[in-house]
């Protein structure tokens, strides 16, 4: 299974994230979305389960939950907008992971790419799908689900 993995578009999604995300069966946004327009356009590619970032403060936006789980072909996704990466499996943060079941953590915020096993949990950051700022190529990122793997790809635009 194909995740698309979307973050930080703030109002705006660049017309080459649809092409991009052709062939995914679901889509992952981690907040600051900008515009619910956004979540309608990607609903076009495949459901979408998103969550609201600290930019989401008003309108329709403000209306996803800070953070959600979902299931998804046998792994349990947490995904929110902003994360401090834990310093490793013993990081007194990753009890939050823990108790929601999290196989992979998907957030934003930062509008840098990040992948890290941090014991059996993943943590993905796609970087963001907005227009470029503080000097960082946007981007997307894919998660191929496969029997005991994710593998994850970042995609700049």
């Amino acid at each position: 299974m194909l995740i698309g993995v979307v973050s930080d578009t703030h109002g705006y999604l660049n017309p080459k994230v649809p092409e991009l995300l052709a062939g995914v069966e679901h889509i992952l946004h981690a907040g600051d979305i900008g515009d619910a327009g956004i979540i309608a356009e990607l609903a076009r590619i495949a459901p979408v389960t998103t969550v609201r970032g600290n930019n989401d403060r008003t309108g329709p936006e403000s209306l996803f939950p800070e953070e959600v789980t979902v299931e998804l072909d046998g792994w349990n996704f947490f995904l929110t907008h902003e994360v401090k990466v834990p310093k490793g499996p013993d990081d007194p943060s990753m009890e939050t992971y823990r108790k929601a079941g999290a196989d992979v953590v998907v957030f934003g915020h930062s509008h840098i790419a990040l992948q890290r096993q941090i014991g059996t949990v993943l943590f993905f950051n796609p970087g963001a799908a907005g227009k470029r700022r503080f000097k960082v190529v946007p981007s997307i990122g894919i998660l191929k689900l496969e029997l005991g793997r994710v593998e994850g790809t970042i995609i700049p635009i």
